[in-house]
């Protein structure tokens, strides 16, 4: 199954106010293991940053101006995301400033039926405890060291890994790859593991059968 983790950055926190996304990042999942798939950009916001915004991000009005506006990238994103999960850390903060995008340049917005929330399966997991993503990472012992500030593909990495664990799926998922033109099952050894098959030897398994004809004759009750 492809997933999508997804992180906004924007120029402050409330669309009400005017504001706007300057960073998009996203990475794809393939049955939870990270694919070469990436989306990230930039965004000129057309208006300027909050000071609060900006002690987040770090993301200038200067270093921002000459990025491409969210009108000329929304058909690549789209196209990126359609069709799979959406795996984003405060859902409703990042797909309400996605779909007032969306909005502004009349186009239709993103269900949230498709988007799981890894901040409500935080809280319910954690009830009372502190749910986000740097005491997530925390937790879980996740290094965080890179996350000086807020940038969406580093949250995106650091997610995917909160992720995996939240659903309590800590190893990869194995899973075989038929090659038709072969007919044979190819395993991609880069991204799945096995644990090591251990066979008997022809000693060995006569001596089991001499144990059990031996040992199952007495009554141990």
């Amino acid at each position: 199954m492809k997933e999508i983790v997804l992180d906004t950055e924007t120029t402050g926190l409330s669309t009400k106010d005017g504001h706007r996304i300057v960073e998009i990042g996203c990475i794809e999942l393939d049955n939870l293991i990270p694919t070469k798939n990436v989306f990230h950009c930039y965004l000129n916001p057309q208006r300027k940053v909050s000071q609060s915004a900006l002690k987040v991000h770090g993301y200038t009005d200067e270093f921002l101006s000459d990025k491409k506006k969210f009108i000329e990238i929304a058909d690549d994103f789209l196209n990126f995301i359609e069709g799979k999960k959406i795996i984003i850390h405060n859902a409703e903060f990042d797909i309400g400033h996605l779909n007032n995008e969306l909005s502004l340049i009349k186009k239709e917005n993103i269900s949230k039926v498709n988007v799981v929330d890894t901040l409500e399966i935080a809280r319910n997991k954690f009830p009372g405890s502190s749910t986000s993503l740097d005491a997530l990472c925390k937790r879980y012992r996740i290094d965080n060291s890179k996350r000086k500030k807020h940038t969406a593909l580093i949250d995106c990495e650091l997610l995917s890994k909160v992720y995996i664990n939240l659903i309590d799926q800590k190893e990869p998922i194995f899973q075989f790859q038929k090659d038709v033109k072969k007919n044979t099952v190819d395993l991609n050894i880069n991204k799945i593991y096995s644990k090591k098959i251990v066979k008997l030897t022809e000693d060995e398994i006569n001596d089991h059968k001499d144990f059990l004809k031996k040992e199952l004759k007495k009554n141990f009750f």
